[in-house]
């Protein structure tokens, strides 16, 4: 089966059921997305298909139509994407382990509401759960990036 996963065509060989996480961290060797629970509940595993935030532990890599982004395919070492820039500058992971799910669901959020409101950015991000607690960080690099974004 072939995907496109940050830009690159890729074949993988998977059963159409298989989790698309899966799909992407042991056969692709793509590790940005984490499994934290299986059921869609944390946000851990969180891509962008077609610039949409989706669950990739319950996702069906045989139903994936469009491009595939993770973590991995958003900025590089060389060149941020704002929203990473904005969890450096707010200092916004502890652990880290939830954090390449909730850049990936606030890259989401921006791309369909460059601007938005402290209620929009907890409604998008409501599924995404941090054991940290850093949600006013989080809050805070969503607001510092949208103002960015709004720069450039």
């Amino acid at each position: 089966m072939r995907l496109t996963v940050n830009g690159k065509a890729i074949r993988i060989d998977a059963e159409p059921e298989m989790p698309l996480l899966w799909a992407l961290r042991d056969l692709a060797g793509i590790k940005g997305p984490k499994f934290g629970c299986g059921i869609a509940a944390c946000g851990a595993c969180t891509v962008l298909v077609d610039g949409a935030a989706v669950r990739s532990c319950v996702l069906p890599v045989g139903q994936v139509d469009g491009e595939v982004t993770t973590i991995e395919g958003i900025g590089s070492s060389e060149a941020l994407h704002p929203v990473q820039q904005a969890w450096i500058d707010e200092q916004v992971a502890q652990c880290g382990y939830c954090q390449a799910g909730q850049i990936m669901s606030a890259v989401a959020l921006l791309n369909e509401i460059p601007a938005p409101s402290d209620e929009e950015i907890d409604r998008a991000m409501g599924g995404n759960l941090c054991r940290c607690a850093t949600y006013p960080r989080i809050r805070a690099a969503i607001k510092r990036a949208s103002d960015t974004s709004a720069e450039t």
